[in-house]
């Protein structure tokens, strides 16, 4: 269907100005489709209709929206295996990777479903006689969801379905990085019998689309996940209105090891922790903090459990570690690898670009010693298959 690579803006499929081309990162001969980019009079236009539909929407029976939401999960676990491939193509993910996560998605939207039928509130008599409060819970009205590449589906979802389980009109902008995933999720959610307007697709960059999201008066609320400057120039937009958000930024997790752990257990943890997903994750622990007494061996069986992993093509059978999302993410990996030789640090395996059989953005996860607090690379979230040690007596 050619329209699908198209915006879904009050009930259709629309083309907008210009289009962005959507590059496998496992082999960048293999172009996915191109896919449209929204001008700021379509945003509006989709604004505009979400108003409309937010109100028909709230005032919809409560078995109506938990049918809705039962069949979007329903349909999008029952093909999971499908979408999961579409998902690991354009953001490079392992395949098992891909397919998990939209399995997963599929469950938010029947928990969800689930959770409009559960309606909650407090009643309780006011110390003035004859008057009682009632406490219950409101739809918020738009909703504006802008959701990051490198759990494209899962994490978008798990903002899409609250929001529509409690009455409110969504617009999603996805990131332009994966936007194959983006306007599969929004076929299956438009093929539902819900207002014209109530969901919308609004693809284009976070600098222009997405500035002006957050900006509208329009907007009662937004959640963003992405970078901590994304974030606050979001929180900075969104307070000149009083608009409500919600923030989920990056991070910097230590895995702290003790001399009384199960070393084989944690070598397993620590090695799926670090560079799961290409270390492409705000939960990934790239620090690894280790007791004195143990830090040696703990090395030699981390190099030998990092250097085992097989670097490959996201939809390779036995990949366990795919390309960067990117051209650009690989070029950041690579730039934090000669800061952390520059700041002292000792690589003892991993690190380099990799050629393989078909040409993307490869990387050998990459396993460091010699960190210490004041170091950028274990400051700075890295977003790369990176692991540096520390120890503690």
């Amino acid at each position: 269907m050619s329209n699908l690579s198209n915006n879904y803006i009050a009930g259709d499929w629309i083309a907008g100005p210009s289009n962005i081309s959507n590059i496998n990162p496992s082999d960048t001969h293999d172009v996915i489709g191109e896919y449209t980019q929204a001008s700021k009079s379509q945003l509006e236009d989709a604004l505009n209709a979400a108003q409309i539909a937010q109100k028909q929407w709230s005032a919809t029976g409560l078995e109506q929206r938990q049918a809705v939401l039962m069949k979007i999960g329903e349909e999008m676990m029952a093909r999971s295996a499908e979408l999961g491939e579409l998902l690991s193509r354009e953001e490079g993910k392992p395949l098992a990777e891909g397919k998990g996560e939209v399995y997963r998605a599929g469950q938010f939207f029947t928990y969800y479903a689930a959770e409009v039928l559960r309606q909650s509130g407090d009643t309780a008599d006011s110390v003035r006689p004859g008057i009682e409060v009632d406490v219950r819970r409101e739809p918020m009205g738009t909703v504006a969801i802008i959701s990051p590449w490198n759990f494209p589906t899962a994490t978008a979802s798990w903002k899409i379905a609250p929001a529509l389980a409690f009455g409110n009109a969504v617009i999603w902008k996805p990131a332009n990085l994966t936007p194959a995933s983006a306007v599969a999720l929004t076929e299956i959610i438009s093929k539902q019998d819900i207002p014209k307007g109530l969901f919308n697709l609004v693809m284009g960059s976070g600098s222009s689309i997405g500035q002006a999201l957050v900006e509208s008066p329009m907007v009662h609320a937004i959640s963003f996940t992405g970078s901590y400057d994304v974030g606050l120039q979001i929180a900075g937009a969104a307070a000149k209105n009083l608009t409500k958000f919600q923030l989920e930024l990056g991070s910097k997790n230590p895995l702290v090891v003790m001399d009384d752990a199960d070393i084989e257990v944690a070598v397993a943890a620590a090695t799926g922790g670090a560079f799961g997903s290409t270390g492409q994750k705000c939960t990934a622990s790239s620090r690894l903090v280790v007791h004195e007494s143990i830090h040696d061996e703990f090395i030699d069986r981390m190099q030998k459990s990092t250097s085992a992993l097989k670097v490959g093509h996201a939809l390779e059978e036995g990949t366990q570690i795919g390309p960067a999302s990117s051209e650009e993410q690989l070029a950041s990996n690579l730039k934090y690898m000669d800061l952390a030789r520059e700041e002292g640090c000792e690589v003892v395996c991993g690190g380099e670009q990799l050629e393989l059989k078909t040409p993307g953005f490869y990387m050998q996860p990459a396993l460091l010693i010699g960190g210490n607090n004041s170091m950028r690379v274990n400051r700075e979230e890295l977003f790369a298959p990176m692991a540096n040690f520390n120890c503690f007596i």
